[in-house]
């Protein structure tokens, strides 16, 4: 492609809406602009570095056996009143009516769909296994879009979906998938991590995450230094704690005056004692009914593990007003004792001895509190956020905390919508079963997004040559000199030959603009004719990533160029 011909608008600004470093470089380097909030049309450079996410995604899942097709974006609701999620899903789910006032939505992920799909058309054990996908944009009515292309309205997704006879057929298309997305990763050049996540608003009972590493992610992993153990924070558990045990004798209660002291490392310096010794009460709604969740002072709540210890399908944390509110009581010194609510403690609160509590009264808390004396919750278990200093919950290593970026996340779905919309195959002995289900998702759009996230420098992207929009660039320093013409036409004639995707910067700026628009875009090879071929006859072939520079004969270039391309893993 020339660059004269192209729609290329880069741009020196940063905008002044972008927080991440892809959001800034996807609009400076012309890949992206903004329709409205969370949605973005892609621009020619754009759209070629998706498609090449695409190409890598639709060739490993045909690999893999699945077989492509499309379904609607706008779903009717009366299949997710079926599975019934219509109201379980929240306020990301965009829903309406058409003119005859039937309600629909627009598509967030397609397990309905495909679920009516499979009813209607699989109907022996002879058609399984199975699993369809499709690439295709969705929409996600998100309260608060941000960071460009990484938390997006509409976005564009592969999702996959498995049926099955039985368990043991359902965990081997969930491990074909696994595997097909390692090879997926691997392709597109990234560094990620698959860790054990929560199923979240899709179901199902187990999962897996993908997650590019990057500082910018917004989601915490808990890896283990010692094993292959790693670990959303919202799933990473806490290894079982047995039974308290301590010869420490159990002091009196005692209420004690602590006169504007809310927080936990006020009160513990106030009454000399460490924060881990106080006892935290926060207050959340569990579809409606307010909860008290307790941890340690030193530790957080993991409000999605509270969610599925109530096994809630909405939880919300209350703020001072709402508290009270709902309980009459002042926060800052909530505490467990006497409460008329139902009450969770984190396992590790109950081996708490002689701790401070707060007494349910402003101003004041209270000394030498035991758990199962003074207060006995209604569940106890692992309910709070793993921290650097717990230990591997598989082998006992030492764990890291790195932030990353979800590009992908596997489910096993088990009977949770064949069972509730009907769908029913019939076994070997005759009988009618449910399909065993699996879903499988990308988020292919983002995937453009985290590798930037993961590659770039001061000058701009640094794609991966796989993503890479263009593989090499071409620049020609000397647009009126016919020799110069002449060479830069022959190099981009062969390469493409050769079966490149070759940007050809043929414009009339100074070579200081070239150079830097080169940089931004971040095309891994960069081919210039410029003072070298007018004193040598030799053109440069620079590595964008490394910054290393060749000069060599314009044959010579074409032919290196083509096998470092080569050299890539397919």
């Amino acid at each position: 492609m020339r660059y004269s011909q192209m729609l290329l608008p880069t741009t020196k600004e940063t905008p002044s809406e972008a927080d991440v470093v892809s959001h800034q470089l996807l609009v400076r380097g012309g890949f992206i602009r903004k329709l409205t909030s969370g949605m973005y049309t892609f621009l020619p450079l754009g759209f070629l570095a998706l498609q090449k996410v695409i190409g890598i995604v639709r060739e490993e899942m045909n690999r893999a056996g699945a077989q492509e097709i499309l379904m609607p974006m706008v779903q009717p609701g009366d299949l997710w009143q079926e599975s019934g999620r219509w109201k379980k899903y929240g306020p990301e789910l965009l829903r309406f009516r058409d003119r005859h006032d039937r309600d629909y939505c627009l598509g967030p992920t397609h397990e309905e769909v495909v679920t009516d799909i499979a009813r209607r058309e699989l109907q022996s054990y002879r058609q399984l296994p199975i699993n369809h996908y499709q690439i295709q944009t969705k929409y996600r009515d998100e309260i608060r879009p941000r960071f460009g292309l990484m938390r997006v309205r509409e976005f564009v997704m592969k999702d996959a979906y498995s049926f099955d006879v039985d368990d043991a057929g359902a965990s081997n298309s969930y491990e074909i998938m696994r595997q097909a997305y390692y090879r997926i990763f691997e392709r597109c050049g990234l560094e990620f991590r698959a860790v054990e996540a929560d199923s979240g608003a899709i179901g199902g009972s187990f999962s897996h995450e993908f997650m590019v590493l990057a500082e910018t992610g917004e989601d915490t992993l808990v890896i283990c230094d010692a094993c292959s153990y790693a670990a959303n924070v919202e799933k990473a558990a806490i290894p079982p704690m047995g039974p308290p045990a301590t010869t420490v004798a159990l002091a009196d209660m005692v209420k004690v005056a602590t006169p504007g002291l809310k927080q936990v490392d006020k009160v513990a310096a106030f009454l000399q004692v460490q924060p881990a010794d106080l006892v935290k009460t926060m207050i959340y709604l569990a579809d409606g009914e307010p909860v008290a969740a307790l941890v340690r002072g030193d530790r957080e709540v993991q409000s999605v593990k509270l969610k599925n210890l109530l096994a809630a399908d909405d939880i919300e944390p209350l703020n001072e007003e709402q508290v009270w509110q709902q309980t009459r009581l002042p926060v800052g010194y909530l505490g467990p004792l006497g409460l008329d609510i139902k009450v969770v403690a984190d396992q590790e609160v109950m081996h708490m001895v002689n701790a401070v509590a707060g007494a349910n009264e402003k101003g004041f808390h209270c000394t030498g509190v035991n758990p199962g004396r003074d207060f006995q919750p209604d569940v106890v278990g692992d309910l709070r956020q793993i921290a650097v200093d717990d230990r591997c919950p598989a082998c006992g290593g030492s764990l890291r905390l790195k932030e990353g970026i979800e590009v992908g996340h596997i489910f096993k779905l088990g009977t949770n919508y064949s069972e509730a919309m009907g769908a029913t195959f019939q076994d070997s002995d005759g009988q009618e079963k449910p399909f065993i289900m699996g879903c499988y998702g990308i988020g292919v759009s983002r995937v453009v997004a985290a590798a930037i996230e993961q590659n770039h420098d001061a000058k701009g992207i640094i794609f991966p040559v796989p993503l890479a929009p263009f593989q090499v660039i071409i620049l020609n320093l000397g647009p009126k000199d016919d020799s110069f013409c002449q060479v830069a036409e022959r190099l981009y004639k062969a390469l493409r030959d050769r079966g490149l995707d070759v940007l050809f910067d043929d414009r009339d700026e100074r070579p200081g603009s070239k150079f830097n628009d080169a940089d931004l875009l971040g095309i891994p090879f960069r081919m210039t004719v410029g003072k070298t071929f007018e004193k040598e006859g030799k053109v440069e072939l620079r590595f964008r990533r490394t910054g290393e520079t060749l000069t060599l004969g314009p044959d010579e270039a074409i032919d290196r160029l083509v096998d470092l391309v080569r050299q890539t893993p397919a």
